[in-house]
């Protein structure tokens, strides 16, 4: 089985170009269904889409259409915009295409190095998606390697997300927040961590504004707001000096033919929005309006490289950590190429073994059941151990560069049938 991966990030492509591919997790688990079960080139296949990257990794035994398989299906999301967005993205295979999950899950590759975010995201990618055997241990030891990064050095702490810049960006462009009003646009996992951030430093929720106002509710009456409804957005904002948006809206949801009128009342006070979403919520053309600042997640750059410095030590620790664990994934998928030369071994060994067991049972007469048990013992230990070192060393090999040619020689001094025979 091979590993591919086909993708775009904020690394690669601006929002705009990223939100023509991001899909949520449901329409992201239909197509990893479809990618896996649809009879194409794939046979496991896991999408992650993010509000930074959209990402598909697919495992099949041809590794040549696989690639193709994966950019393809990457393209195909992107639709008209296929053209411009095919030379932004990166395609990777087998240990890059790991090594690279690996980095993602750890929070290495994120806008905000070491974000906690990412790895809940990689998590349910791979519970929704469409795995086999591959890509199942591919995904864990992904995990494994993300909260291992997080517990072993200090990459997660704070400012550990998209939310967390986005008040620190509030906190700047304000010089303080406190006494400063905050209207949530989105009732959200994102909505809900970005006020905390922003209570921590001062200031207070106003209102949580949602399509659905019973959701509203329960995250209003946690933060102490009003809950209001999508449609009531424009008089919501009256008072607001922070609008943080994060929905799930496949357009904009704050435009400049809703809002424009009230924000013009507002006689040049000072508004920002802040666009967590992608695709984005908050329509660009508001920032023409005097006394009106957008910022989407592309933005947040600024805030992010201001808190570098200080993660530099603990991202190269972490990036330690990484790479040992994409040494064992390179480990583990180089000894399946010789799996099934072990199989055959011991499976001729154990048919020799019971073959043996039954001619000397002809001979000497039925052995009674606890003298049977004590030969069938005795004869798989022997087995064992003379198969024990032979199997050591295939798996060695397998990680050298002639390794397959190992396999090769034991199918031959041994009379294996070989995969082509299979």
């Amino acid at each position: 089985m091979k590993l591919a991966l086909a993708g775009i990030s904020h690394h690669t492509a601006s929002v705009e170009l990223r939100e023509r591919v991001a899909i949520d997790l449901e329409a992201a688990s239909a197509l990893a269904r479809r990618l896996a079960h649809g009879g194409g080139k794939a046979q496991e296949a896991v999408v992650l889409s993010t509000c930074n990257r959209t990402e598909l990794y697919l495992a099949a035994d041809d590794h040549d259409r696989l690639a193709q398989a994966a950019d393809d299906a990457l393209l195909a999301l992107a639709g008209a915009d296929s053209a411009a967005l095919a030379p932004l993205a990166y395609r990777l295979a087998d240990e890059s295409a790991a090594l690279h999950l690996f980095r993602v899950a750890a929070g290495l590759d994120s806008l905000v190095p070491g974000e906690g975010e990412i790895l809940g995201q990689v998590r349910d990618a791979f519970e929704a998606g469409s795995p086999g055997p591959l890509l199942d241990r591919t995904f864990r030891m992904a995990l494994h390697a993300g909260r291992r990064a997080r517990v072993e050095t200090a990459i997660g702490e704070s400012p550990a997300s998209v939310p967390a810049a986005a008040a620190a960006l509030a906190q700047q462009v304000f010089e303080g927040l406190e006494g400063h009003a905050v209207v949530l646009v989105g009732a959200g996992r994102t909505s809900e961590l970005t006020a905390r951030n922003l209570r921590s430093r001062g200031a207070a929720v106003a209102a949580v504004v949602n399509r659905s106002v019973e959701r509203a509710e329960r995250l209003a009456s946690s933060l102490g707001a009003r809950a209001v409804g999508l449609q009531d957005v424009a008089p919501a904002l009256d008072g607001a000096d922070v609008v943080v948006s994060s929905t799930s809206s496949p357009g904009f949801v704050l435009t400049l033919e809703a809002l424009g009128p009230a924000l013009r009342a507002r006689r040049g006070k000072p508004v920002l929005f802040i666009d967590l979403a992608v695709p984005r919520d908050v329509d660009p053309a508001l920032a023409s309006i005097d006394g009106c600042f957008v910022y989407d997640v592309d933005d947040l750059e600024a805030v992010v490289a201001t808190s570098l410095d200080g993660r530099r030590a603990e991202a190269v620790a972490a990036e330690r950590i990484v790479a040992a664990e994409a040494e064992r994934f390179h480990a583990w998928q180089a000894s399946l190429a010789v799996v099934p030369a072990i199989a055959s071994l011991r499976a001729q060994a154990e048919e020799i073994r019971v073959s043996e067991l039954a001619r000397v049972e002809a001979r000497l007469g039925r052995l009674t059941e606890s003298e049977r048990a004590l030969v069938d013992t005795v004869t798989a230990q022997i087995v064992n151990k003379l198969l024990h070192q032979p199997t050591v060393r295939m798996k060695e090999a397998a990680l050298m560069p002639d390794g397959l040619i190992y396999a090769e020689v034991v199918r031959h001094l041994f009379g294996l049938e070989s995969e082509n025979e299979a």
